[in-house]
């Protein structure tokens, strides 16, 4: 009773604690951000806690955009775990079901063997006619509770056949909305980085090109602070489905910031990268923004879009920012543009192409 009274008083503890760094932090009261905070006081998730930290010495406060970013990162997949981790036990319980029908089939069988050879030992001696009837009687008793054990074995395999197929499905269903951002719809950040990963390898054993284009949304702060967060909510919806319909190649789409979304592209050159930056970029400018509750016309969505393909020794982290300086390079230019690593060199940060 002791130990539980005191996890009571624990949790008052944090709770108080995690709504005096809200407010210190300039975070709301959202159902989400308290989870956040809650965690972070609690000490479960150590990443979570570095990047909370992170951001407030950079920054010195937490936005909603901020705990968005690190509830997807860090707290949002771990519903995803729990309920594949109950779909596995159900998968084990399901198997463990089928060995033990599997052990009486086998069990039922070896008794039959026993029950044959016994007979065969009956018949070894004198035979009269009565003898030979209750032998083979015996024969059809033992072969009709073998059959018996058999049927229900396949009744039952045929059962557990579809009922593991269906938590099959549900796994392969919680796999991939554990690698998809809720709100657009695309990959998330865990997918995103380690797609561009495996992209890169495959891309140095084949020898094959690789290309990755960064989009970030111009004034995206400017949508949040003057119309709020529904409407930011809005124009990354807007972008994601934009990038859904455009994009008809093998590529990955993925939200990996705040605003910031990516797309990898295997066996893509510079040019037809640049190409397909360029056409989201326009199918975005194209579309204007309406309020829905009001209908009243927000304006126009911008882009702007920085391209990067693999060079030998590029690893992920080289490429992501050679792309993203790439796209940073397209906001001080004026924004709503695409530039491209063969376009723009930095100093250090992007040599001359050959």
């Amino acid at each position: 009773m002791k130990s539980t009274t005191d996890d009571i008083e624990r949790s008052f503890l944090i709770a108080e604690r995690a709504m005096e760094l809200m407010k210190a932090y300039g975070s709301s009261a959202a159902p989400r951000s308290y989870e956040v905070w809650y965690t972070y006081v609690g000490g479960e998730k150590p990443l979570m806690n570095d990047a909370i930290k992170r951001l407030s010495v950079e920054r010195g406060n937490i936005s909603d955009e901020d705990i968005a970013t690190i509830y997807d990162a860090h707290l949002a997949t771990h519903r995803h775990i729990v309920e594949a981790e109950k779909t596995s036990a159900s998968v084990i319980a399901e198997i463990d079901e089928v060995m033990d029908m599997i052990g009486l089939a086998l069990g039922s069988t070896a008794k039959y063997g026993q029950s044959l050879a016994a007979l065969s030992n009956d018949l070894a001696g004198p035979i009269d006619r009565s003898k030979v009837r209750d032998v083979i009687a015996s024969i059809v008793n033992a072969t009709k509770d073998v059959a018996s054990t058999n049927e229900t074995l396949d009744a039952r395999l045929k059962e557990t056949r579809s009922e593991i197929e269906t938590l099959r499905e549900t796994l392969e269903a919680v796999r991939i909305e554990s690698l998809t951002d809720a709100l657009t719809g695309v990959s998330n950040r865990k997918h995103f980085e380690e797609t561009l990963i495996r992209a890169i390898e495959r891309a140095g054993q084949d020898r094959s090109p690789l290309a990755l284009i960064v989009i970030d949304i111009d004034h995206f702060k400017r949508f949040n602070d003057t119309y709020g967060h529904l409407t930011g909510d809005q124009v990354l919806k807007l972008v994601g489905m934009t990038m859904r319909e455009v994009v008809k190649s093998k590529a990955t789409l993925a939200r990996f910031g705040g605003e910031e979304f990516a797309i990898i592209l295997p066996d893509t050159t510079m040019q037809p990268a640049r190409a397909l930056a360029d056409t989201i970029r326009q199918s975005v400018m194209s579309r204007e923004l309406v309020k829905r509750s009001t209908g009243e016309s927000l304006g126009k969505v911008t882009i702007s879009a920085g391209v990067a393909v693999l060079r030998e020794g590029d690893t992920a982290v080289s490429l992501l920012e050679r792309a993203d300086q790439c796209m940073y390079m397209g906001k001080r230019m004026g924004r709503n543009r695409t530039v491209t690593d063969h376009e723009y060199a930095g100093p250090g940060d992007l040599p001359e192409v050959a």
